[in-house]
């Protein structure tokens, strides 16, 4: 099933909301915004204690701005977008992507129509990872975490990490009610719960938008990187059954 239209531009996605979490994404975010709101009912940027002045050039723009006054991490944001988005009973999904310019939001009606045909909980763009694009440490840390979850989690994921997600309003609703807040490890443990629980999971390929240097993001690799293996490894050692569908 296609994604429905409501806008005057035919592209606006039927009871979906859109979060964007932001930390010094400089000029990057504007045009992210401005692209992807079209297809969002309803669409929340949360400043996560951003230092830049380039939140404050969205004023003119229909969303909604929460704002940290300091940073606390992706993983406080994201939950943060996804509580306000929920706010509106109407919402039947939310979509997640990142403020660096690194996701296309033209890819968003793809996610969409995935939730719609496979009655999915969680829709992960998979990034490809074009040799050509992405330099040998990017392709590595991901092939890594993918072959952990498969070895842990007997599921094959092709991309754990990606930040470009849709949820359902129920898994949404789950997520708020036990994930705990970080930086990135967030994203892996909100994985593990869907699989874990026997939710329904869409890989979507997607684009790989990929800038060598960009500032805007902040992944670290080795402080990060542990993070998210360390959330886990602990996440693993709690008891409970893998029973995700990954389709």
């Amino acid at each position: 099933m296609p994604p429905q239209s409501g806008s005057a531009s035919g592209r606006r996605c039927h009871g979906l909301a859109g979060v964007v979490p932001c930390y010094n994404a400089g000029p990057r975010v504007r045009p992210v915004i401005a692209q992807a709101q079209p297809y969002f009912e309803r669409l929340v940027l949360v400043d996560d204690g951003s230092t830049d002045g380039g939140v404050q050039a969205l004023a003119d723009l229909p969303i909604r701005v929460i704002t940290f006054p300091h940073n606390r991490g992706k993983g406080h944001a994201l939950l943060a977008g996804l509580r306000a988005a929920l706010e509106d009973p109407a919402m039947e999904a939310v979509c997640c992507l990142d403020a660096d310019g690194q996701h296309d939001p033209a890819e968003i009606p793809k996610l969409h129509a995935a939730f719609l045909e496979h009655g999915a909980d969680l829709v992960i763009g998979a990034r490809t990872f074009n040799e050509d694009l992405v330099p040998w440490r990017s392709r590595f840390g991901n092939r890594v975490t993918a072959a952990l979850t498969a070895l842990l989690l007997g599921a094959r994921l092709p991309d754990t990490q990606s930040g470009f997600r849709l949820f359902s309003r129920q898994f949404a609703e789950a997520v708020l009610e036990s994930v705990s807040g970080g930086r990135y490890e967030t994203e892996m443990e909100i994985v593990v719960k869907a699989l874990r629980e026997g939710c329904r999971i869409e890989s979507v390929p997607i684009r790989t938008i990929y800038e060598e240097g960009n500032r805007s993001s902040h992944f670290r690799r080795i402080a990060d990187s542990f993070r998210i293996y360390l959330r886990l490894s602990r996440l693993i050692l709690r008891p409970g059954k893998h029973r995700g569908r990954v389709v």
